[in-house]
C-alpha cells in the first residue's frame, strides 16, 4: 500500500461510503481493463460509476467490467437514458430483471430525453425503489429549454418524497445545459436558489468541466457532490477538492 503523505494540512474529506463530497464518474464506454485501472489509481475518490446513455446495452465485456468495479469497491449505476427508453417501450420489468442478473443495485430515473409525465416518473421512482437504490435526475438536456428555479425545487422535492436517495441536477456530459449556459458558465442564481431550498447533501451537481467543478467547490466547499466527472478527471477533481491545484489552492490555503 502506497504511503500517503500528511505534511500539508488539507480540507477535511469524508471517507467511503459517503453521502457528502461524492464523485460520480460517467463511463461512456470503458473497457474492463480501463475500469480496473481506474479503481486501482483513483478508487478511493470514486463513489459511483454511472454507465452512460445506452452503453451498457452494447458493451461486450460488461460482466468483466462490472466485476472490476465491484472488486474495487465502486458501485455501478445504470444511467437514466436507458431507463427512459425502457419506459417508452413498456419494458421496465424486463429492465429490472436485467439489472438483477447483472448485479447492478443502483438506477437513475430521468426524463431529460423523453417527456415522461411527472406522475409517471414518480411512479417509476417508487416502483424501482422497491428493489433498487434510485437516483432521480431533474433538468433539461436541451440548452434552449429553461426551467424556472421554483420548478426545479418542486421536481426535486417530489422525487425525494417518492423515494429517490439523491437528485442529480442536469448539466449534461458536455456541461452546456441545465445548470449551465451554452458556454459552460454556471447559472449561479439558479444554483443558489436550488441550494437555498434543498439541502445540498441531497443533490448531485453534474459538472464535467473544470471551471464548473472549481466554482461549485468554492461555493459549497470540498464536500459538494459532483457528477458526470470523466474517468480521467477523477484524481484531478480530488486535487481541486483539497486545494492541491492552482484553481482552488488560494481558497483552501489562504
Amino acid at each position: 500500500m502506497a504511503l500517503v503523505p500528511d505534511f500539508i494540512p488539507l480540507p477535511e474529506r469524508s471517507s467511503k461510503p459517503r453521502t457528502r463530497g461524492v464523485t460520480h464518474v460517467i463511463d461512456t464506454g470503458l473497457t474492463a481493463t480501463e475500469a480496473a485501472s481506474l479503481v486501482s489509481s483513483a478508487g478511493p475518490y470514486v463513489d459511483m460509476v454511472r454507465l452512460g446513455w445506452g452503453t451498457a446495452y452494447v458493451t461486450g465485456d460488461l460482466q468483466d467490467k462490472l466485476a472490476a468495479f465491484r472488486d474495487g469497491g465502486v458501485p455501478v449505476m445504470l444511467g437514466g437514458t436507458l431507463t427512459e427508453l425502457a419506459w417508452r417501450h413498456g419494458r421496465i420489468d424486463a429492465l429490472a430483471d436485467w439489472l438483477r442478473e447483472l448485479g447492478i443495485e443502483h438506477v437513475e430515473v430521468s426524463s431529460g430525453t423523453l417527456a415522461i409525465p411527472p406522475e409517471e416518473k414518480l411512479d417509476l421512482i417508487r416502483s424501482l425503489g422497491a428493489d433498487f437504490t434510485v437516483f432521480a435526475e431533474v433538468g433539461e438536456k436541451d440548452p434552449d429549454a429553461l426551467l424556472a428555479p421554483y420548478r426545479w425545487v418542486e421536481l426535486i422535492r417530489a422525487a425525494l418524497e417518492a423515494g429517490a436517495v439523491q437528485v442529480v441536477c442536469e448539466g449534461r456530459a458536455t456541461g452546456d445545459a441545465g445548470l449551465y449556459r451554452k458556454d459552460g458558465e454556471a447559472r449561479m442564481g439558479l444554483i443558489d436558489e436550488i441550494a437555498h431550498e434543498i439541502d445540498p447533501e441531497l443533490l448531485i451537481f453534474e459538472a464535467p468541466q473544470k471551471q464548473q467543478q472549481t466554482w461549485l467547490i468554492e461555493r459549497f466547499g470540498a464536500e459538494v457532490n459532483l457528477g458526470n466527472v470523466k474517468p480521467e478527471d477523477a484524481i484531478s477533481l480530488e486535487t481541486l477538492r483539497l486545494g492541491l491545484r492552482a484553481d482552488t489552492l488560494p481558497h483552501f490555503h489562504a
